[in-house]
């Protein structure tokens, strides 16, 4: 049936879907930068007076915000993980040790068409021991790998970008590099989507917004169980996650 607009009540609900997972993915891209923001304000007025109070409200808002944000995702059919690691590594997850910086300076290739998150990660990343080399589209995160692909211990790869998005640009620096360990970052996946990627030998996910500490303790679980497991070929395709 086709209503007087022209368009059949199916065609208007996926349309309804599609557009509930966009804003959420940038809702939630929003308060990643927030998030990341309001922590290094906080870092900046630790200790001023009145500082404080305003600093809470500003995190009370943010963690509303999320809450709606995950009401929208369920919705659209979205992945409700926050973190996750392919099961092949978390398997090899060791304790932490009483040293969190890494003893090497791993590089990490950073790729999201938003250039405040780049900025945001960078310095997180930056701080945390690592060395970040950025690009803002898969175009320019090929461009880089080719050059030195052996370079890079990790990437962490956004989901969403115009042209040519995640998914795509995960399949062609593993094209590449058949062991690259990618880590798949976005404000919104579905979850057969996720099931996928998983499935094609993602390292890791994680879904924004996410604090600072958890960024970076996902990283380095990641790449400490590559160095545990010392696998070849542990994705049930054969191909492997890590030299």
């Amino acid at each position: 049936m086709v209503n007087s607009e022209g368009s059949s009540p199916h065609r208007r609900k996926s349309v309804s879907k599609e557009s509930v997972s966009k804003a959420t993915s940038e809702l939630n891209n929003l308060l990643q930068i927030i998030s990341g923001t309001s922590a290094e304000i906080g870092n900046l007025w630790e200790g001023c007076e009145g500082s404080e109070q305003y600093l809470n409200m500003l995190r009370s808002s943010i963690d509303r915000a999320e809450a709606v944000a995950a009401q929208l995702a369920e919705q659209a059919g979205g992945a409700n993980q926050k973190v996750l690691m392919h099961p092949e590594l978390a398997s090899f997850l060791k304790p932490k040790t009483i040293s969190e910086m890494p003893r090497a300076k791993p590089t990490i290739l950073v790729v999201d068409d938003e250039q405040m998150a780049l900025v945001l990660i960078k310095r997180l990343l930056s701080e945390a021991g690592y060395q970040v080399v950025t690009a803002q589209s898969g175009f320019e995160a090929l461009d880089l790998f080719r050059r030195q692909p052996q370079a890079f211990q990790l990437v962490l790869l956004d989901l969403t970008m115009p042209f040519m998005d995640g998914e795509e640009t995960f399949h062609r620096l593993r094209e590449i590099r058949a062991d690259i360990p990618i880590v798949l970052c976005t404000g919104f996946i579905r979850q057969d989507r996720l099931d996928r990627l998983m499935k094609a030998g993602i390292a890791g996910f994680l879904r924004k917004p996410l604090a600072p500490d958890e960024i970076v303790d996902h990283i380095r679980g990641v790449l400490d169980s590559l160095k545990y497991a010392q696998i070849d070929s542990s994705l049930p395709d054969g191909s492997s996650i890590a030299s």
